[in-house]
């Protein structure tokens, strides 16, 4: 089962960041296209870690840490609750009586050790001004004038 935590924090990321106001989690949930108690508890595992802020006795959130300073694996460790990134897992109970279950971790371990760190690389060097840039430039293709706008 593939976990959308980090890529539904990044979606609440540029959507607090790009908001004119401050976003309510229903707004965001509707974005997202999931529900306000969802979002609720992926905002308070982003506001634990500094990212995000919301201010008593109102509604919504406000980013906390500059777009171009806060690094997408600063996103999935507050997201996904992980100091490291785990792309692949081997199955837990390979068969000993087998000479591949007996031996398929050693196998693959080195493997899936490089493509973790090549993931954690990848995220430490892009931010989420990264990702709003990709965003607005994707958009513009589109013809998306709402985002056009923003940005003018």
């Amino acid at each position: 089962m593939n976990d959308v935590r980090f890529s539904s924090a990044v979606h609440l990321l540029i959507l607090v960041s790009e908001a004119q106001t401050p976003m309510s989690s229903a707004q965001i949930a509707e974005s997202i296209g999931t529900n306000p108690s969802w979002v609720r508890r992926l905002a308070t595992a982003l506001r634990g870690a500094g990212i995000i802020a919301s201010r008593p006795g109102r509604t919504g959130f406000v980013l906390a840490v500059p777009a171009d300073e806060l690094t997408l694996l600063d996103v999935y460790r507050a997201a996904c609750g992980q100091e490291t990134v785990r792309v692949f897992d081997a199955h837990r109970n390979p068969s000993d009586k087998c000479i591949v279950g007996r031996h398929i971790r050693p196998v693959i371990g080195d493997l899936f050790a490089d493509v973790d760190e090549a993931a954690m690389r990848a995220l430490e060097g892009r931010t989420l001004a990264d990702c709003i840039a990709l965003l607005r430039e994707d958009a513009k293709k589109t013809g998306d004038e709402y985002l056009q706008e923003e940005e003018a």
